[in-house]
């Protein structure tokens, strides 16, 4: 296939670009500001264009493109989104899915994956979460995703387009690019503490609870997405997560043992209330949710890395800088 990527350099753009170019397909790789000074990923994907998703001229040199499937990533994070004008969340967040739909639509598009979040449920407390749970937005980011999958759904029903939306829980793994922004996230974040500092810090007492999914993962989803998904007459969307659930402070006790496995050395786990934790269990017995796979497992995926599995790759990272 010939693949459209939008923000392909970011976080998840340059695993996917990489990943589906490494399994055959021609990626053409859409960067802003700048086309990653990379020359391993330049050299796998077939075309790097640069260029901002909101500008009219890169619109207009897309639409005399032909692709067969198209990957949009471009989004405000949920710190940014929070803070812009309404005007610029719609603008980056909204708009851009919208122009992409109406444009490549109508020039013989196949596929359109839209990334979307699990943030737009809203606080979620407990229960099995399937993609036709209650929507319920709380921020603008969440509330911006809202609208761009309506905007998704709207093309999938009337249009020759199959426009997915997938809605990502919490991704997590090695970065292609050094200055990519993904410390934030809380394994990607104590792992590197731990290797770094070999000590692990939480900010919190370690009881909220998240769904977490390796990178690689996430690409061998999207990858399978591509390869056997179907038009839906319902809204066509797809969580891609694990389906498991922890809490921060079982994190840390995994992050703790394969450290423990890997460097033959016991680190200490504080937390915002205590230091050396060792009871890592201890809120076992909390309300989880399951943030359910099953509609794409149904397509075959099944994800390879379990959480420990997925440290130990964050610490060959590490190692082999």
């Amino acid at each position: 296939m010939r693949i459209l990527i939008t923000g392909a350099n970011g976080y998840l753009g340059g695993q996917l670009s990489r990943y589906l170019a490494c399994a055959g397909h021609s990626v053409t790789a859409l960067c802003y500001p700048e086309i990653p000074d990379d020359k391993q990923w330049c050299s796998v994907v077939s075309e790097t264009i640069r260029g901002d998703i909101t500008d009219k001229h890169v619109l207009d040199f897309l639409a005399h493109c032909t692709f067969d499937a198209a990957i949009h990533l471009v989004s405000l994070d949920q710190n940014r989104s929070a803070v812009v004008s309404p005007e610029d969340a719609l603008r980056i967040n909204v708009l851009p899915c919208w122009n992409l739909l109406r444009i490549l639509s109508e020039n013989g598009l196949k596929k359109f994956v839209f990334f979307s979040t699990v943030h737009v449920y809203g606080k979620i407390e407990e229960g099995i979460i399937t993609e036709d749970h209650k929507l319920n937005p709380v921020n603008v980011y969440a509330l911006t995703h809202v609208l761009a999958e309506n905007v998704c759904d709207y093309y999938n029903r009337s249009s020759e387009t199959e426009c997915i939306t997938v809605r990502l829980s919490n991704s997590y793994g090695p970065p292609v690019f050094a200055g990519n922004n993904c410390w934030w996230l809380v394994v990607n974040d104590l792992c590197r503490t731990a290797y770094n500092s070999k000590k692990i810090i939480l900010k919190s007492d370690g009881s909220a609870v998240r769904d977490f999914i390796f990178g690689e993962d996430v690409c061998r989803a999207v990858g399978t997405i591509l390869e056997k998904s179907h038009k839906r007459k319902e809204k066509n969307i797809y969580h891609i997560s694990s389906s498991r659930t922890y809490t921060i402070l079982e994190l840390a006790g995994y992050v703790k043992k394969v450290f423990l496995n890997l460097f033959g050395e016991d680190i200490p786990v504080n937390t915002s209330l205590e230091e050396n934790v060792s009871d890592f269990n201890r809120f076992s017995n909390i309300h989880r949710y399951v943030i359910d796979n099953k509609r794409l497992t149904d397509l075959g995926f099944k994800p390879k890395y379990d959480i420990e599995r997925g440290i130990e790759a964050m610490f060959d990272y590490f190692s082999s800088k």
